[in-house]
């Protein structure tokens, strides 16, 4: 069962309501992505937010903009495009639909636009939320230079619903720089990764660098410049041209998409995980037997932040084996695997995430916030289900 409030006053009552009863439920945005992460249990109600999509504030001067959490993420890009303004955020894995602001700070998941602008919780600087009781709560503000009260923006992004419902946010936001340039890099994984390390601590600034590897393909390097200006573009393409060249890689330039278009289309992900590492270790993941043992899986990982996606059309249940063999390398490397997706079929499921060393302190912060235990039960980051 959904529930879709169309005002404020009506989602209080409803949760309010949920809360007397001790009735268990799902904070939802436009539930485009609950089959995301650790299953929910099929017969608790999502409390939906779709109905809540308006914009509250938008201070184009001060790069601002308010809205409520249900807006979807593609309407709040275009409204702002209207005033040549964009959020430097990705579009969650997939395309369309994009889904809900509130859901993609809920999941709290950054790809390779994060080189540049960091996550999805850095854009934040105000948070609107209701907790399980139907209490409203704010933190931070409307104004960049805000640091008051404790920071709930941190504390709610990435923690799946699990603590509160986010109803309204804050947002800071960039002009959209209208110049672009795009390479993609080839040649032996071990200059790839020097060609990386070189740009990275340079005085370059790619707005994505991200490695990419299609089915059973070698991987590459794809870099996007953006400036403000052609000829700053064309400037910093040809540092990284005489760069990669000196160390051996071939270089192609490429039709540059503009930011918020991912590098590698996204489609008929049966099995989807996130990896984060230390971005060195990339190419030591890529390159493992483990990850070799994955056929015709995609993957597009975001070589300056460390974190990205792969993806499998395939609907084989047997590939928790290798999935699992894949962790336990990434755990080695000194990162973490998440399974954000996997077929519903086969004998084995694979929790969605581990234990985190500091479950005891997140099980705290959850009884807190939630003492009736009614949020998402069974979905809590960092605890394993």
């Amino acid at each position: 069962m959904s529930h879709s409030p169309t005002d404020r006053q009506e989602l209080i009552a409803l949760v309010r309501h949920l809360h007397q009863t001790a009735t268990p439920w799902i904070p939802s945005g436009l539930g485009t992505r609950l089959d995301w992460g650790a299953p929910i249990h099929a017969d608790h109600p999502t409390v939906s937010c779709r109905g809540l999509n308006r914009v509250i504030d938008h201070a184009i001067d001060d790069l601002t903009i308010t809205v409520e959490a249900g807006m979807p993420l593609q309407e709040l890009q275009t409204l702002l495009a209207e005033q040549g303004q964009w959020l430097p955020v990705d579009w969650p894995w997939g395309g369309e639909p994009s889904g809900s602001l509130g859901g993609l700070v809920a999941r709290g998941l950054a790809g390779g636009l994060r080189q540049r602008h960091l996550g999805v919780r850095d854009q934040i600087i105000g948070i609107g939320l209701l907790r399980s009781d139907g209490v409203e709560a704010h933190a931070g503000g409307r104004v960049v230079k805000n640091v008051a009260g404790y920071d709930l923006m941190r504390l709610l992004c990435g923690s799946w619903g699990s603590l509160a419902l986010i109803t309204e946010l804050t947002l800071r936001v960039q002009p959209m720089r209208p110049s672009h340039g795009g390479l993609a890099l080839d040649g032996p994984l071990d200059s790839q990764e020097r060609c990386r390390a070189e740009v990275l601590n340079s005085s370059l600034t790619p707005e994505r660098f991200d490695w990419i590897k299609t089915g059973d393909s070698e991987p590459r390097l794809q870099v996007l410049v953006s400036s403000v200006s052609d000829t700053a573009v064309e400037t910093q393409l040809s540092r990284i041209t005489t760069l990669a060249e000196h160390l051996g890689l071939t270089v192609k330039r490429h039709a540059a998409a503009v930011p918020l278009e991912p590098p590698l289309p996204m489609q008929g992900g049966r099995w989807l995980v996130r990896v984060m590492l230390p971005p060195a270790r990339l190419h030591t993941l890529l390159s493992s037997r483990e990850t070799q043992a994955l056929k015709g899986w995609s993957w597009c990982l975001a070589a300056g932040a460390g974190c990205g996606d792969g993806w499998t059309a395939d609907n084989d249940s047997t590939a928790a084996h290798a999935v699992g063999a894949l962790r336990q390398r990434v755990g080695q490397l000194g990162g973490q695997l998440m399974v954000l997706r996997q077929p519903e079929t086969g004998s084995q499921r694979l929790p969605a995430w581990g234990d985190a060393p500091a479950r005891a302190v997140i099980e705290a912060v959850k009884r807190q916030f939630d003492p009736q235990q009614q949020l998402c039960r069974g979905r809590l980051p960092g605890v394993e289900a």
